[in-house]
């Protein structure tokens, strides 16, 4: 009992739900793992005891919370404060203000932002608290709009160098605002990656979330590269020759995108253009860049540069180098300076062609720009987890518990965010991660945002049946975020695929958070006995069972109905596939199927995974063809593509994406979940019916992308007002 209870006091729930009505107890030795990971000793019944006391007397002894979160439809809760005690507040812009008696309203009316909050009591004590000031709601998408989702490294053009970069980005957004009325491009996470060779692919792993990595760059738009002379103009250009016939391996040769091919040449790029002396205006640029970044610029370039001579794993540093504070460190950064301010040079170089992105997408009329995406975690040996070693959980992974889709649960190795150590910081991490996404963003996409209210920790060495749910301040995290958006004006879309907990999706609504949409299933499972349950993002069972009881395949997809247009939430973005998902045209063919045939991945005999998914093709077919939503018939593939598409428009969305490999009959999924050497995740450029890439250019001239994109922006959305030529010129 004593452990049960000191696991509730840190949050840490004892049982979870694998299903509705099925309750599993979490067992004793892991309670006793994550609760060692929080600091705290459950080891023995005396440990318990002890630990149970020290809780008691921190409590009885704090006059506030460790961070105070006040909004005007929440005022903080003060019951805590002795009679008596006096509140004083001093502003971030450096103001100080009495309030006097503890007034909760009051604290609600001060002006947003993280400020200070100081208290003493009567009896003498005194405390200083980081307090959180938030609006009620994220700022919503300023109209209804369509745009495309891509993944960024896919989308090559005849000026990339052998994978998408920011420059492409640029041209899509110019292009397809102007000429297709999009109101947004959503991207894959831009993190900056793990180093290799090999990198992983994966853009849900990175070094750091802070920093965006400079694989994106596109060299030619650095200011810098014209100014190349002599021998460094010849090596550049031998450079870009290699890029060109790297890029037609991709392009022509059937060669996958390689990360690592494609960094080594940019990275020697990168060290000439690092060499080439700033004018007066770049280099006051520069600075200002390096003022704004500070301490959290320089130690991830510090890490970079310590990466380069002992590896990309700080664990296995000598021992001096693995804090970031430690003597060693401090030693041995003068002789690093110079790689210092190369990877600095490098963070600039790219957060200015982010910059540029955006400003082209803005200058092309869309209201929200470019959706960045949030991943949920970091790899455990990166920057990230070098440089803020004290909020992260040693020795746990996040993941999932077992469910109805995968006995086995799942570890995605990433270590979690310690609840405990953000709301002691003020959440400063969170919240500074946060800004720095926004910087050039109309919008950001938060992974797995089930994560702001619990993730299931999994101690190391162990099963992901062994875990445990961990709760954070959902309150708190859902503040910072307001408060961050808010300031950057920018909307935020959360996604709420999978195993939800009840109450999460109405919290994120009333903040104002979009959840995420996908056609396939959206069903009414009441009476399924399955509760309401949405597929799981970059999860093996995302692809394991489409629906409850799949051994009898046409009586269980007839007991969850298609939802109807009108039941649809229009709070959401609304898509027919995302990156985890096979591709439209894989699921009316049945390739999807064959290829998890191949890859060993049916949930059951292949007989019965194609009947299920004949069934449910012709369920889908039959629903578009009675709400007059198939014309054409349903024998025409291009047709059926647009015919869902036209479902999505029937529904009150307030953001309408469109996967852009399915705006040109691409079969090969971008990743299939449960899989690493068996398919080459991330690594797939854009590609045609036949699985010949496309370019950017090709796609802009597409008659097939045309054809489906009239459907979205012929007078439907204010975003694109105008008729779409049929074969509009990419520009």
């Amino acid at each position: 009992m004593g452990r049960a209870r000191l696991a509730r006091l840190h949050g840490i729930a004892t049982s979870y739900e694998p299903a509705p009505g099925r309750s599993v107890q979490i067992a004793d030795d892991t309670v006793v793992a994550v609760l060692a990971a929080l600091g705290v000793d459950a080891s023995t019944p005396h440990a318990v005891r002890t630990a149970l006391a020290a809780r008691a007397d921190a409590t009885g002894a704090a006059l506030l919370p460790r961070t105070v979160v006040a909004r005007p439809a929440r005022p903080p809760d003060l019951t805590g404060l002795p009679e008596g005690s006096v509140l004083g507040v001093e502003t971030e812009d450096g103001a100080a203000q009495e309030l006097g008696a503890p007034d909760p309203a009051a604290l609600a009316r001060l002006p947003l932002g993280i400020h200070v909050l100081h208290a003493h009591s009567p009896d003498g004590r005194t405390a200083r608290v980081p307090l959180i000031v938030a609006p009620d709601r994220v700022p919503a998408p300023p109209r209804r709009s369509h745009g495309f989702l891509v993944q960024l490294y896919s989308l090559l053009s005849q000026q990339s160098w052998g994978m998408g970069d920011l420059g492409d980005l640029a041209d899509l957004a110019a292009w397809s605002g102007r000429a297709l009325g999009t109101g947004f491009v959503q991207l894959n996470p831009l993190h900056a990656a793990v180093p290799g060779p090999p990198t992983d692919p994966s853009p849900y792993r990175p070094s750091s979330r802070r920093f965006p990595d400079p694989v994106h760059l596109r060299i030619a738009h650095i200011p810098e590269y014209a100014h190349l002379t002599g021998a460094a103009r010849l090596r550049a250009d031998a450079l870009a020759a290699r890029a060109a016939a790297l890029r037609a391996g991709v392009l022509e040769g059937g060669a996958l995108i390689d990360r690592d091919a494609v960094w080594a040449l940019k990275r020697e790029a990168l060290e000439l253009l690092w060499r080439v002396p700033l004018g007066p205006g770049r280099r006051a640029e520069y600075c200002d860049f390096l003022a704004e970044q500070g301490q959290a610029l320089e130690d991830y370039a510090t890490w970079c540069a310590i990466a380069e001579r002992h590896g990309p794993d700080w664990r296995g540093w000598p021992a001096g180098l693995r804090e970031p504070r430690a003597a060693e460190v401090a030693r041995l950064r003068p002789q690093l300076l110079d790689r210092i301010d190369f990877h600095c040079r490098l963070a600039w170089f790219t957060d200015q062609q982010l910059a540029g992105a955006q400003r082209a997408a803005r200058e092309a009329g869309m209201g929200i720009g470019l959706v960045h995406d949030l991943a949920v975690g970091v790899h455990p040996s990166g920057a990230d987890t070098w440089v803020q070693q004290d909020a992260f959980a040693a020795g746990m992974s996040i993941g999932a518990p077992p469910d109805v889709f995968n006995a086995r649960g799942q570890d995605w190795g990433l270590p979690p965010w310690r609840p405990d150590a953000l709301a002691a910081a003020g959440y400063a991490p969170y919240r500074e991660l946060v800004r720095q996404l926004l910087r050039h963003a109309g919008a950001l996409r938060i992974d797995h945002v089930m994560g702001l209210f619990r993730l299931w920790w999994i101690p190391e060495g162990r099963p992901p049946t062994e875990g445990a749910y961990v709760r954070y301040d959902s309150e708190a995290m859902l503040s910072v975020l307001a408060l961050e958006a808010h300031r950057a004006g920018a909307a935020v879309i959360g996604e709420d695929l999978g195993t939800v907990e009840p109450g999460a999706r109405d919290a994120l609504a009333e903040r104002g958070v979009l959840g995420t949409s996908v056609l396939w299933f959206e069903r009414d499972y009441r009476g399924c006995g399955e509760g309401d349950r949405r597929e799981a993002d970059g999860a093996p069972r995302a692809e394991s069972a489409d629906g409850p009881g799949a051994a009898e395949a046409p009586e269980s997809a007839a007991t969850a109905r298609i939802l109807a247009p009108d039941e649809w939430r229009g709070d959401c973005l609304a898509t027919v596939t995302t990156h985890d998902l096979p591709p439209t045209a894989a699921r009316l063919t049945g390739e999807d199927v064959a290829l998890r045939e191949r890859l060993g991945l049916l949930a059951g005999p292949p007989e019965r995974e194609r009947a299920r998914a004949r069934y449910e093709l012709a369920e889908w077919l039959r629903e578009l063809a009675r709400r007059g939503l198939l014309p054409e018939g349903a024998g025409n593939e291009e047709a059926v593509v647009r015919a869902v598409h036209r479902f999505l428009l029937r529904t009150p969305a307030r953001m309408i994406g469109v996967w852009l490999p399915d705006a040109v009959g691409d079969r090969r999924p971008q990743n299939v979940p449960g899989t690493w050497e068996e398919y080459p995740n991330w690594r797939v450029p854009i590609a045609g019916p036949d699985g010949r890439p496309h370019t950017l250019e090709e796609l802009a001239a597409s008659p097939r992308l045309h054809a489906l994109m009239r459907e979205l922006s012929d007078g439907r959305f204010q975003d694109a007002p105008r008729p779409l030529p049929p074969h509009a010129p990419f520009r």
